[in-house]
């Protein structure tokens, strides 16, 4: 049996040692957890963040109706039989699916999900004090209720404001809603690779993940009849009962299927996710840093005017900027930004290997930017330098992390910028939608005012 691990991933710059956790290598279906990282992650001495700008995941969710789907089967296949099941199997005979509201509850939030968005928003309002109390605070959300709800209970855990039930307009939350998962909307979007045709046929992640899938599940699935008499389990049943390892936790905390499954088997489960995002939304994927550019962009630019700078759309972005989307959103995001690009070998992990599903796609998480004012020790000098966060681990910038924290100064990350977007390519030429009336490779959301019917008032 497992042993999950309470204390904190990270201390300082040490990886803490401890008990493996298949939570922590369960790809998409992980409850959000601090990725490791060798730089510590509290912000260094003598800098200040003054901006910082954060585009994430939604929270952890019950399961979509394809993988629902799948649940039914395979419980259809534990009841339907007569058999006798011993060792960690024990459970399966009265096992059924944590779901008892199947018209509504796939797709959306659980409480799991809601409290790890609420504690995100906790945790940057201490972490940065850009708010005081009185002031208002926006934010974007994709228009899926996931995401919407993420974005709902991040501000009810950042402004921990009285709830104005008589008079909403009073409440200081609001979430500017984008279409979600469209095409009309091209760059200037949240979930931009749904925009650009040439995503698709580039990606070959679910290809090789399946492969990659091929060479264990029935080896797995073999070792686990040896529990089993009068019922025999494939290959078919074991991605299923690997993915219920982090819905269920996430759903009721039961984790009797993280115990199935020995740590080998779990770092297979966690490679072929890993293939699945680094083909196909990730730096392997060609056309994949297309369309997480135009968010880098739009920051960056923002990053270069300062705090409270006044912009071409009329919109004053506040100093921290919250984006809520899908997975899938968040892996061309770091393509764009040159990090983690090293290919993965379609049939041998790395160990060493920077790109992590678990990282980078886990419930709620997220990519981060923060732009810090420093002051040289014994001066008065300010400088400014930009550091990447992604889960909370800081990560360096090939080439550009000689400031703080392994940060990048102002100046230089403008520069890798301007190069990515030249590496990147053009988000409409990329995509073929030169012959499209009003293609934009441009995202223009953050400084734009917006329509009043996406503007949505959260009561708190």
């Amino acid at each position: 049996m497992f042993i999950r691990l309470s204390i904190p991933f990270v201390l300082g710059a040490v990886v803490l040692a401890g008990a493996f956790d298949p939570l922590q290598h369960a790809g998409p279906a992980s409850p959000y957890f601090d990725a490791p990282s060798q730089i510590p992650s509290s912000t260094p001495p003598n800098c200040k963040v003054d901006q910082a700008a954060y585009i994430l995941r939604h929270g952890a969710r019950y399961p979509e109706p394809g993988s629902f789907g799948g649940w039914q089967n395979l419980h259809a296949k534990l009841q339907n039989a007569t058999y006798t099941a011993r060792g960690p199997l024990a459970f399966i005979r009265s096992w059924s699916p944590p779901v008892d509201d199947a018209p509504h509850q796939p797709l959306y939030l659980t409480s799991t999900g809601a409290g790890e968005a609420f504690a995100l928003g906790v945790d940057l309002r201490k972490r940065y004090g850009f708010t005081k109390g009185g002031d208002n605070f926006t934010v974007w959300a994709a228009s899926q209720q996931r995401c919407v709800d993420t974005s709902t209970y991040f501000l009810r855990g950042y402004l921990s404001q009285g709830n104005y039930l008589a008079t909403p307009e009073l409440n200081r939350g609001r979430s500017i809603l984008l279409a979600d998962s469209v095409s009309y909307t091209h760059a200037n979007s949240l979930t931009p690779s749904a925009a650009c045709p040439a995503y698709a046929s580039g990606s070959t992640g679910s290809a090789k993940a399946n492969a990659y899938r091929a060479t264990y599940q029935a080896r797995v699935a073999q070792r686990l009849n040896t529990f089993l008499d009068g019922l025999t389990l494939d290959a078919g049943d074991i991605g299923p009962m690997q993915d219920l390892c982090g819905f269920q936790a996430g759903i009721n905390g039961d984790t009797r299927f993280c115990d199935i499954f020995e740590e080998s088997e779990w770092l297979d489960y966690e490679y072929a996710h890993d293939l699945n995002y680094f083909y196909g939304s990730g730096p392997g994927n060609p056309v994949s840093a297309a369309t997480g550019y135009p968010w880098v962009k739009a920051v960056s630019d923002i990053f270069a005017a300062g705090p409270n700078a006044p912009t071409k759309g009329g919109l004053v972005p506040p100093p921290l900027i919250m984006g809520f989307t899908h997975d899938n959103n968040l892996p061309p995001v770091v393509a764009a930004l040159g990090l983690w690009n090293a290919t993965l070998s379609p049939t041998t992990p790395d160990p060493s290997r920077s790109f992590r599903a678990s990282h980078v796609v886990a419930f709620r998480s997220y990519v981060a930017l923060e732009r810090m004012s420093c002051t040289a020790e014994g001066t008065s000098t300010n400088d400014v330098f930009v550091r990447v966060r992604i889960n909370r681990a800081p990560v360096a910038i090939p080439g550009c992390a000689s400031g703080p924290g392994a940060s990048c100064p102002l100046k230089a990350f403008l520069a890798h910028v301007e190069e990515r977007g030249v590496a990147s390519g053009d988000f409409v030429q990329k995509c073929a939608l030169q012959d499209v009336k009003n293609a934009t490779s441009v995202a223009s959301f953050l400084t734009t005012i917006p329509d009043p019917a996406d503007v949505q008032l959260v009561s708190l």
